[in-house]
């Protein structure tokens, strides 16, 4: 895949090659977003970031990730505050912002139209998550962390066990981290939700047709003996009502006394964020927070590597961005 002046719409668009030349950038980056060093490779250039969706961790991410670049971030934020409000389609938008920018990363909350978007965007498109569809970026930010956590304890993607569990049906970071899972060998895959949110038949054909082997449980215990534990948000704005999301709300609770019952002793917690903190959820409790194999945070923070690399490759800088390096002349504790 040439990456130069493509959009990033899919997870389909990917092979494991492609995968590691995305990690083997975004490792490169960790200087910069670590505040070690800056680089202005992306000095003068725009990104577009339109998010139609309510988002804090993404929406931030990108822009971020952009600014250590050096490059400069233009946002919109909500359905009510851009002219799609007053009808205008995603084509004409696409043709307007795409004038403006270098990149765009876009969420939007209907599945497909990200790509709808991209059709009449003259400048790259970063898919910020379409609906329940995918959410690419998050997936290859996920992978990438997984990789990182199982190399700690010396173990590698091909041969792990994860369990999925939560809101499999809309939860799309699951759909697209799948779908990536699909590339990888031997893997025990563990489906946990309620028979009602469980993972898309399509999903579960990909994983089984990749040849791994898959467990579908409505329960918790017995079932979190992985090298990974991936917990999902109830997705309460993808249901027709809030009651409805309620009655799945807090169901798969993980605390440190199920971790210590059910988990192995490094068992790696992940989730995508935003974590449910309310007390009738409480996905994932407060008292892991000091447990060492909780890597939420971590993985907030591969995201801004990752999300690094893509704007990098997109925009064909690359191997340039060393050249362009300068020091960090304020006080940074990172």
């Amino acid at each position: 895949m040439s990456f130069k002046g493509q959009h990033i719409l899919s997870v389909k668009q990917f092979d494991r090659d492609n995968i590691q030349y995305i990690f083997q950038i975004a490792r490169k980056m960790a200087p910069y977003a670590s505040r070690k060093k800056r680089t202005k490779v992306l000095d003068g250039a725009i990104l577009g970031n339109l998010f139609f969706e309510p988002s804090t961790r993404t929406r931030v991410s990108f822009g971020c990730a952009f600014n250590l670049l050096g490059g400069e971030v233009r946002e919109t934020t909500g359905m009510e505050s851009s002219a799609l409000s007053k009808g205008e389609s995603l084509y004409d938008t696409a043709r307007v912002i795409s004038s403006y920018s270098d990149v765009i990363a876009m969420r939007h909350p209907q599945a497909g139209s990200v790509a709808e978007f991209a059709e009449g965007s003259r400048v790259p498109v970063l898919n910020g998550g379409d609906g329940a569809n995918e959410h690419p970026t998050q997936a290859l930010l996920d992978l990438f962390t997984i990789e990182r956590e199982l190399q700690a304890s010396g173990q590698s993607i091909d041969g792990m066990h994860i369990a999925m569990v939560g809101d499999l049906k809309f939860g799309r970071t699951v759909h697209s981290l799948s779908k990536l899972l699909a590339l990888y060998n031997n893997l025990q895959i563990t489906l946990i939700s309620p028979q009602e949110l469980a993972m898309p038949d399509e999903v579960v054909s990909a994983l089984d047709n990749a040849g791994h082997r898959l467990t579908i449980s409505d329960k918790l215990e017995g079932n979190l003996n992985a090298d990974i534990v991936y917990q999902t948000r109830i997705q309460e704005e993808r249901f027709p009502s809030k009651a409805e999301a309620n009655q799945y709300r807090g169901k798969f609770r993980l605390n440190q006394e199920i971790y210590t019952r059910h988990c192995k002793s490094n068992t790696v917690i992940m989730h995508p964020l935003p974590r449910d903190s309310r007390l009738e959820a409480n996905e994932l409790d407060n008292d892991l927070n000091l447990n060492p194999n909780l890597a939420i945070f971590r993985q907030a923070d591969n995201g801004i590597l990752v999300r690094m690399a893509l704007f990098a490759l997109t925009l064909g800088v690359q191997d340039l961005v060393q050249d362009y390096e300068c020091t960090v002349p304020w006080y940074t504790n990172k």
